[in-house]
């Protein structure tokens, strides 16, 4: 438990969302695809990759190269014309910084493994407008390996251990937000009531019977962590529903150590629209319906 505690809390210190833009809907692993892969290492509960930054071109003089105000997506880079217009093209995999050991590897919904999330999304975007493009995402992060089938009894435990996860991480947030930048001073005064419980199961490798004991004696302690995680990864757009490409950053570096991460938020998706609504979202961790509340995710 200490172990993801650190793990999930390497992005404490960043900013909560990355720009927004258009985001398709949840889409199948293999078949479908979105048409940005949302960048992982935006929020506090997801692996820090500064790899996964978004593609841009420095240059030190705007004023005779504009692309130093230029964005552009990953796997793209700014150049500008003859008439200094700048312009996002696909960046050329052989530019891209070489990997300085296999922990920047990432493993693509091909099987595929990449040196580096650079040299993903170069090639994908060198792969714009053709099928395989269209269906190429990243899966998850490291090299690719074998992932075990989850079992149906597996599945009902990872919600177990998912909800002690946020509950700790929203605590340890609070504990060292000194800055008043980690937390909004609505969240730190929900956290807060967590953190003043004595009652409060306190992090640490437990059973998952007591993780399920605890969840029914304590659970008004959970409401807010898990919609508080919603609101964290409902940001491109805002619009209270989940799209894959919004949920990579959580699942990516779920994958490689919690087998049943995929299966699980395929499950959330109820009615199988491929959007993740937060009553959705809700009921998958347990939360009654009666206690799903919009403001909370704010």
């Amino acid at each position: 438990m200490r172990v993801w505690i650190v793990f999930l809390l390497c992005l404490a210190g960043h900013a909560m969302a990355a720009p927004a833009e258009e985001e398709p809907a949840l889409e199948e692993l293999v078949t479908e695809e979105p048409a940005e892969e949302v960048e992982v290492g935006a929020n506090p509960v997801q692996v820090e990759v500064g790899e996964f930054d978004e593609a841009i071109e420095v240059v030190e003089d705007a004023a005779e190269n504009p692309c130093l105000s230029y964005r552009c997506k990953k796997g793209k880079v700014c150049e500008v014309d003859e008439s200094n217009t700048p312009m996002c093209v696909c960046q050329d995999p052989s530019t891209c910084p070489a990997a300085e050991g296999e922990f920047e590897h990432v493993c693509g919904n091909d099987n595929k493994t990449y040196d580096s999330s650079c040299h993903f999304f170069a090639t994908k975007c060198a792969l714009e407008g053709t099928k395989k493009g269209h269906k190429l995402h990243l899966d998850y992060i490291g090299s690719c390996k074998f992932i075990e089938p989850c079992q149906d009894n597996e599945l009902k435990e990872f919600p177990l251990r998912m909800r002690d996860w946020l509950k700790n991480v929203l605590v340890t947030l609070y504990e060292r937000d000194e800055d008043n930048n980690l937390l909004t001073e609505k969240q730190k005064l929900r956290v807060k009531k967590i953190y003043e419980n004595e009652k409060r199961l306190q992090a640490g490798e437990h059973s998952l019977d007591l993780l399920a004991r605890d969840f029914q004696k304590n659970y008004n302690m959970y409401i807010f962590p898990v919609h508080w995680q919603f609101g964290q990864l409902d940001q491109h757009p805002v619009d209270g529903y989940l799209t894959h490409s919004e949920l990579a950053p959580l699942r990516a570096p779920l994958i490689p150590m919690e087998h049943c991460t995929t299966r699980f938020f395929e499950e959330c998706d109820a009615d199988q629209d491929k959007y993740i609504a937060l009553e959705e979202w809700a009921a998958c961790f347990g939360i009654k319906e009666q206690d799903v509340d919009k403001d909370l995710v704010i």
